[in-house]
Protein backbone atom coordinates (compact mmCIF):
# COMPACT_ATOMS: atom_id res chain seq x y z
CA UNK A 1 0.00 0.00 0.00
CA UNK A 2 1.44 3.39 -1.31
CA UNK A 3 1.45 5.89 1.76
CA UNK A 4 -0.97 8.54 0.47
CA UNK A 5 1.10 12.10 -0.38
CA UNK A 6 1.57 14.78 2.13
CA UNK A 7 -0.16 13.32 5.35
CA UNK A 8 3.38 13.99 7.12
CA UNK A 9 2.56 17.47 6.47
CA UNK A 10 -0.86 17.52 7.02
CA UNK A 11 -0.09 15.84 10.42
CA UNK A 12 2.69 18.18 11.45
CA UNK A 13 -0.13 21.12 10.52
CA UNK A 14 -2.58 19.78 12.52
CA UNK A 15 0.02 19.11 15.43
CA UNK A 16 0.94 23.12 15.13
CA UNK A 17 -2.46 24.36 15.23
CA UNK A 18 -3.01 22.03 17.63
CA UNK A 19 0.30 23.62 19.79
CA UNK A 20 -1.31 27.34 18.53
CA UNK A 21 -4.47 26.62 20.33
CA UNK A 22 -3.20 25.46 23.48
CA UNK A 23 -0.89 28.14 23.44
CA UNK A 24 -3.34 30.90 22.96
CA UNK A 25 -7.06 29.31 24.31
CA UNK A 26 -5.13 27.16 27.14
CA UNK A 27 -2.83 29.94 27.65
CA UNK A 28 -5.47 32.76 28.55
CA UNK A 29 -7.65 29.67 30.96
CA UNK A 30 -4.27 29.34 32.68
CA UNK A 31 -3.66 33.09 32.87
CA UNK A 32 -7.32 34.02 34.11
CA UNK A 33 -7.23 31.09 37.20
CA UNK A 34 -3.42 32.07 38.25
CA UNK A 35 -4.26 35.81 38.41
CA UNK A 36 -7.73 34.79 39.95
CA UNK A 37 -6.21 32.46 42.53
CA UNK A 38 -2.91 34.68 43.25
CA UNK A 39 -5.39 37.63 43.91
CA UNK A 40 -7.04 35.73 46.61
CA UNK A 41 -3.95 33.98 48.17
CA UNK A 42 -1.53 36.91 47.91
CA UNK A 43 -0.98 38.37 51.67
CA UNK A 44 -1.10 41.88 50.62
CA UNK A 45 -4.17 44.45 50.50
CA UNK A 46 -6.49 43.83 48.19
CA UNK A 47 -5.96 46.50 45.83
CA UNK A 48 -2.17 45.79 45.99
CA UNK A 49 -3.00 41.84 45.51
CA UNK A 50 -5.02 42.34 42.49
CA UNK A 51 -1.90 44.53 40.43
CA UNK A 52 0.22 42.32 41.26
CA UNK A 53 -1.44 39.12 39.73
CA UNK A 54 -2.78 41.09 37.13
CA UNK A 55 1.54 42.39 36.93
CA UNK A 56 2.44 38.38 37.21
CA UNK A 57 -0.34 37.22 34.51
CA UNK A 58 1.83 38.54 31.82
CA UNK A 59 4.67 36.26 32.78
CA UNK A 60 2.39 33.19 33.68
CA UNK A 61 0.97 33.59 29.92
CA UNK A 62 4.48 34.01 28.34
CA UNK A 63 5.87 30.57 30.48
CA UNK A 64 2.80 28.61 29.28
CA UNK A 65 3.31 29.39 25.74
CA UNK A 66 6.93 29.08 25.88
CA UNK A 67 5.91 25.48 27.91
CA UNK A 68 3.06 24.77 25.05
CA UNK A 69 5.79 24.96 22.35
CA UNK A 70 8.55 23.38 24.49
CA UNK A 71 6.69 20.26 25.48
CA UNK A 72 7.17 17.10 23.18
CA UNK A 73 3.78 16.15 21.80
CA UNK A 74 0.37 18.39 21.43
CA UNK A 75 -0.99 15.95 23.84
CA UNK A 76 1.40 16.48 26.49
CA UNK A 77 1.15 20.67 26.08
CA UNK A 78 -3.02 20.36 26.37
CA UNK A 79 -2.35 18.32 29.16
CA UNK A 80 -0.05 20.78 31.11
CA UNK A 81 -1.90 23.93 30.03
CA UNK A 82 -5.07 22.11 31.73
CA UNK A 83 -3.51 20.42 35.08
CA UNK A 84 -2.05 24.11 36.03
CA UNK A 85 -5.55 25.60 35.12
CA UNK A 86 -7.23 22.63 36.96
CA UNK A 87 -4.75 23.42 40.03
CA UNK A 88 -5.18 27.20 40.11
CA UNK A 89 -9.30 27.41 39.65
CA UNK A 90 -9.42 24.84 42.56
CA UNK A 91 -7.02 27.38 44.54
CA UNK A 92 -9.37 29.82 43.63
CA UNK A 93 -12.31 27.81 44.92
CA UNK A 94 -10.28 26.88 48.04
CA UNK A 95 -10.03 30.52 49.10
CA UNK A 96 -13.24 32.14 47.70
CA UNK A 97 -15.29 29.09 50.35
CA UNK A 98 -13.26 30.21 52.86
CA UNK A 99 -12.35 26.89 53.27
CA UNK A 100 -8.59 27.38 53.48
CA UNK A 101 -8.58 31.05 55.29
Amino acid sequence: MKPIPGTGLARYRCAVLSRVLAAVFGGYALTASAAAALAVWLPLARVEAVTTSAILAFVIYAIAVMGVFAARNAGRAWAGVLIWTAICAGLYAIARSGVGV
